[in-house]
């Protein structure tokens, strides 16, 4: 009976040996993962303190002004970001316009109503595009989409909408239209991606439910994307994210012009283009500081808009997962 005795409390000592020496590697491993955690952050805060600091001459001349300035001349070293912020903004709202309906209508049909083969290839698909590096889409948009629009989409358009003051100009085939196309193109399979697994997220029950009460499929799907509406407005956030910092198939079909017109088949210049063009034939501290300025803008603008659409996303996950 000792002899069990000893070899109980022996067995219960080396089982609370085993479960401290978890407890210790499991510390290691929290602290050491956080490690790195706290290493992106640092990179983040300090990619951020080396362009503000950078910026310091353009922002000690200029001030806020920069903002709204639309004056860019290196030769009399007067810059200001307006144009460039212009030409970002509506180029990455004509991209929203065209891909939002199309991404949401491609995420309803592979959550609710593709039959497994082709929700499963389709997917694949779109994880592809997503994956298409930029530098092919701005040659594909300039050797066809170009084209195309300069001989077929814009004569047509302003055959139709003429007289609307952004269906006028010359039809060149470069411009704003040309470059929110191009973005719509890479944005869709984000928003559709994330729209998705956003639907997928909602409970089987809640559709379950409204087929009890007698609700149609389409009435269900329409239940389905009320609930899930603060999740499709941050995909879409996240899609605009990616609009507004895209660079070299913005830069290769927006046309490079500093330039503020109504018509949307006019060339224009956006913050990422415009870094992008200038930044290594930039003489003078004042036009380095200048477009560092933009890219601090830039920056700042993207960082807020997809931090902004994380949150989002993350609160109807966390809710689908309470439920």
């Amino acid at each position: 009976m000792f002899e069990i005795i000893s070899g109980t409390i022996a067995g219960i000592k080396k089982i609370g040996e085993i479960k401290s020496r978890k407890k210790l590697s499991d510390i290691i491993f929290e602290n050491f993962t956080l490690f790195f955690a706290v290493i992106i952050i640092a990179i983040v805060l300090f990619i951020f303190y080396e362009m503000f600091n950078d910026s310091f001459p353009a922002r000690e001349k200029f001030g806020l002004n920069f903002i709204f300035s639309s004056e860019w001349n290196a030769v009399s070293e007067n810059f200001g970001a307006f144009t460039f912020i212009y030409g970002t903004v509506i180029s990455s709202v004509i991209a929203l316009i065209i891909a939002l309906p199309i991404s949401i209508g491609v995420a309803v049909f592979l959550s609710e109503l593709a039959p497994q083969i082709v929700k499963t290839s389709l997917s694949f698909l779109i994880e592809i595009l997503a994956a298409i590096p930029s530098i092919i889409y701005g040659f594909w948009g300039i050797f066809v989409l170009a084209p195309f629009m300069r001989t077929t989409l814009q004569p047509l358009i302003q055959s139709v909408l003429g007289f609307l003051p952004v269906f006028q100009g010359n039809a060149i085939g470069f411009g704003l239209l040309t470059s929110g196309i191009i973005l719509a193109i890479m944005i869709t399979p984000i928003i559709t991606a994330v729209t998705r697994d956003v639907l997928n997220a909602i409970p089987m029950s809640q559709r379950e439910a409204a087929y009890a009460l007698g609700a149609t499929r389409w009435e269900a799907i329409k239940m389905a994307l009320l609930n899930a509406k603060s999740g499709i407005l941050g995909a879409t956030i996240l899609g605009l994210g990616r609009a507004v910092g895209e660079t070299m198939a913005v830069t290769m079909v927006i046309g490079n012009k500093a330039n503020i017109s109504a018509s949307l088949f006019d060339p224009a210049y956006s913050m990422a283009s415009v870094i992008a063009n200038e930044f290594a034939e930039a003489s003078g501290e004042l036009h380095i500081a200048s477009l560092i300025y933009v890219g601090l803008i830039l920056f700042a603008v993207t960082l807020v808009i997809n931090s902004f659409a994380r949150l989002l996303i993350y609160s109807i996950t966390r809710k689908a997962d309470v439920k």
